[in-house]
């Protein structure tokens, strides 16, 4: 059986339509999955939505609905995204699941037996936006003298019966587990703010409510529902059967990446890994949070009116278009921003002029010259070697930077193949090859075929729709990991005898919306 891998998105809070920091998310964590899957890993790759919390039933309350409708509307939102952005999951959990909620009640009975839950009395400040709890030392004062989270989220006092997790008893555990395990927080920005968030010292965290009732009922505890983000963060145990620990799904845990955006780490790295020593259940292998996605270098939000639409912008340019825009254009781990203009150009430099372009060419011109027939063996040369050799560094060097999440590397790693591979036909002039030297067209032409499928499966895991219509076009149908690393299909199609039909564009060049022909 071939190795496990664990990937999650974090649960989406679906208090209002998904913008494209969910699209980016979502997309990056399915590039990985594509990406290992191909790799001939036993990939599990789970996405959701987080569909508990005073902010739901505040707004539900608002529109005349039941937290459940609500949260059916809301939900529904994010898993047609995933399907509109092709984001190839294998289960898009609901907090809302039936095995969702014996799942937390487990790790919730597991904790209290281990004696870290305790009932008390809870004074302090709470963001109702960011359901998260803030100590007086992290706040901030905003305008009218508003208390603000270190998120710029209002915060309001809150007095309650609560249950109390006994995170202080995980502080030097945790520093232990941060000074062990360098790679357990990425990126290193983001691993320096939590240790030194928790050397700072931790307080006890409370984990329950009374002042609401849409949530997982504690336990052995009428009135009390688990804070959201116990609730929350245990999804990534549903998705694996717990508590059942010999279910078919068990082997996947512990989960290899929890990637998440810069502004819940504290809740993966920190409350996360204390819940799970608590339980006494593995610990996940890494948790990377990733930067924002800003429009046109601004930070989006509802008041300035500039949060951008996923499936908008997909409408506009494709699907493959926004996938590759993202991965190539953001360092992985840090802030990026968008445009139209920049997916337009990104689009249309990379994929319609130089990939598009060449695979375009190339097969037309067989399909015209050669009726389709693969070119035979003909009289070789160094620069085809070299080309070739090029290729096959290209994919070590994507492979590797997509193993350490370094996904816009291993983007430019492709780009220079291709960039490559345009400066072997223009030099090889094929076209002219065909009067000239008939054997040294067939050798050129058959590179070049070799080429562009090595370059589709690369990039495979980024644009899954139009790498495989290149890769189909040459007959390579089959997308399980034996079949694209078959190195055999050339002799293996040309024996078939196989005929490329006269291949179809598809990478069109796009325009910006508002120059799109009406």
């Amino acid at each position: 059986m071939s190795e496990p891998y664990y990937i999650t998105t974090a649960i989406h809070y679906p208090n209002g339509k998904p913008h494209i920091g969910h699209a980016y998310e979502m997309i990056a964590a399915d590039a990985i999955a594509r990406f290992q899957r191909q790799a001939g890993r036993d990939v599990r790759f789970q996405t959701g939505t987080d569909e508990h919390g005073l902010k739901i039933a505040q707004t539900a309350r608002a529109r005349d609905l039941t937290p459940r409708q609500l949260a059916d509307e809301m939900s529904a939102y994010f898993s047609d995204m995933a399907n509109d952005l092709n984001i190839s999951y294998d289960r898009f959990i609901r907090t809302v699941d039936p095995d969702h909620y014996a799942a937390s009640q487990a790790i919730w009975a597991a904790m209290e037996a281990k004696g870290d839950l305790y009932l008390d009395r809870y004074e302090g400040w709470y963001s109702v936006r960011d359901e998260a709890f803030y100590e007086e030392k992290e706040l901030t004062e905003g305008e009218g003298g508003v208390k603000l989270s270190p998120q710029g989220t209002p915060v309001e006092w809150t007095a309650e019966e609560t249950w109390f997790f006994r995170l202080s008893k995980y502080q030097q555990p945790l520093l232990d587990l941060y000074a062990a395990n360098p790679d357990f927080i990425r990126p290193e920005r983001s691993r320096n703010e939590v240790v030194k968030f928790v050397e700072g010292g931790l307080v006890d965290l409370s984990v329950s409510r009374t002042s609401f009732d849409w949530g997982v009922p504690v336990p052995g505890s009428p009135g009390h529902v688990m804070y959201v983000w116990v609730d929350a963060l245990t999804n990534y145990l549903t998705g694996t059967g717990y508590p059942a620990r010999d279910s078919e799904l068990a082997h996947y845990w512990p989960a290899n990446l929890h990637l998440i955006g810069k502004d819940i780490t504290r809740f993966h790295a920190v409350y996360w890994p204390a819940f799970l020593m608590s339980a006494e259940i593995p610990l996940p292998r890494q948790v990377f949070a990733h930067g924002f996605i800003l429009n046109r270098g601004e930070k989006m939000s509802k008041s300035t009116g500039n949060v951008a639409d996923p499936i908008e912008l997909t409408r506009l340019y494709g699907v493959d278009a926004l996938r590759y825009f993202l991965l190539r254009e953001v360092a992985f781990g840090n802030d990026g921003s968008f445009s139209d203009e920049a997916i337009v150009t990104r689009a249309n430099a990379d994929l319609a002029n130089s990939f598009g372009n060449l695979a375009q060419r190339t097969l037309s011109f067989i399909a015209k010259n050669l009726e389709g027939a693969l070119p035979e063996a003909g009289r070789g040369d160094p620069a085809d070697a070299e080309l070739l050799a090029t290729i096959d560094e290209a994919g070590r060097e994507f492979r590797t930077a997509f193993d350490s999440l370094a996904l816009n590397q291993g983007l430019e790693a492709w780009m220079r193949a291709v960039f490559a591979c345009n400066q072997y036909i223009d030099v090889q002039a094929p076209w002219a090859l065909r009067k000239t030297d008939p054997e040294r067209m067939h050798a050129v032409l058959g590179t070049l075929v070799r080429a562009i499928r090595d370059l589709a499966i690369l990039v495979l895991p980024v644009i899954p729709d139009s790498a495989g219509k290149i890769l189909d076009q040459l007959g390579q149908d089959a997308r399980d990991h034996e079949a694209l690393d078959d190195k055999g299909w050339y002799d293996a199609a040309m024996a078939s005898d196989f005929r490329l039909a006269p291949p179809t564009g598809v990478f069109p060049r796009l325009v910006l919306a508002e120059e799109a022909p009406v």
